[in-house]
């Protein structure tokens, strides 16, 4: 395996597991940087007027993050692990922009994504709405705190939707409602033996931990 996403909903712990994967697989650790964007906070207490703007930064921002990151891969390193995937640009602004707003996203995002490499397994984690926002709430940051549940349904079926249409590489779809990987070195080991001890080919791969 060279490049390895572990993505899902806003609070499923994404970038947590891509840290300890990258601790203890000596990978190459790929965190979007998103706290810096000047349009967040601004999206969240006004969506309709800084949407397109936010998505816009955001799917610029990936583009640089991964061709940089993985062009110039670590030598040292095993493999490549990613707490998102340029995918995700097109999924939030599908649920974002306006119908307009999205044809002329993706007309752009089109163009720079063939550039891209393509992940060898595609990892979503995923939380009912409830679990997701406990962790929304336990991690605190200000600006998510009035993140609503329908946004985050919303986003949760955006994902689905886009796996289903998808064939290039292998996505599994890991229900972690049950466990807790973080405090649970049981559970850990059960995600990890999932991601890493079993062949998955194109489509999806649905698991419950």
């Amino acid at each position: 395996m060279n490049f390895l996403v572990i993505e899902g909903n806003i609070g499923a712990g994404k970038t947590t597991l891509a840290e300890m994967i990258s601790r203890d697989y000596n990978a190459q650790l790929v965190v979007e940087k998103f706290e810096g964007n000047p349009f967040l906070e601004k999206f969240y207490a006004n969506p309709a007027d800084y949407a397109f703007t936010l998505e816009m930064s955001f799917m610029a921002e990936r583009y640089s993050q991964l061709m940089n990151e993985l062009q110039n891969r670590d030598l040292f390193k095993d493999f490549a692990v990613a707490d998102y995937y340029f995918m995700k640009s097109l999924i939030f602004a599908s649920v974002t922009l306006s119908d307009d707003e999205f044809t002329l996203y993706r007309k752009f995002f089109n163009i720079i994504y063939s550039r891209l490499p393509r992940p060898d397994l595609y990892v979503f984690l995923y939380k009912d709405t409830p679990n997701l926002q406990k962790n929304i709430k336990k991690r605190g940051r200000e600006y998510e705190q009035s993140i609503e549940d329908n946004y985050l349904n919303k986003v949760q079926q955006a994902y689905f939707n886009y796996f289903k249409q998808q064939a290039e590489f292998p996505v599994v779809i890991v229900d972690t409602n049950n466990i807790d990987f973080v405090e649970n070195s049981r559970d850990y080991l059960k995600i990890c033996e999932t991601i890493f001890q079993n062949s998955y080919h194109s489509g999806i791969t649905r698991v419950i931990l």
